[in-house]
């Protein structure tokens, strides 16, 4: 799997956790992003407040049309985003593909625009 192949997939319902290897795989690829607490986060910055929103709305386009949102922490100059899947594990959570899917497409969103820096 590369960055390409995530962009063109979509989210789907999934009941069943990444494994070890496939978390370790996608963050190869999300070089940008870590694993905290058993979460996909990854902050972004800004040179203001303006500049946050305008990201955190076209990142909405985005997570609303895939049906998978992050948990966000929204401050003047930056942006956490914070994913995990509440569906696998038998309702317990954990990452999934769907969690990598968005995270390519939130920083293809963020690489896009002119306050990426």
């Amino acid at each position: 799997m590369d960055r390409t192949e995530l962009l063109r997939r979509r989210c789907r319902h999934l009941e069943q956790a990444a494994s070890e290897a496939e978390v370790a795989a996608a963050l190869a690829i999300l070089t940008d992003w870590a694993i905290d607490n058993s979460r996909l986060v990854r902050t972004f910055r800004f040179a203001d407040y303006h500049q946050t929103l305008a990201f955190v709305n076209a990142m909405a386009e985005v997570v609303h049309r895939e049906d998978h949102h992050p948990e966000l922490v929204v401050t003047y100059n930056r942006c956490i985003v914070r994913y995990d899947t509440h569906s696998v594990n038998g309702g317990k959570g954990g990452l999934s593909e769907n969690d990598f899917i968005c995270a390519a497409k939130i920083d293809e969103v963020f690489s896009q625009t002119s306050f990426a820096s």
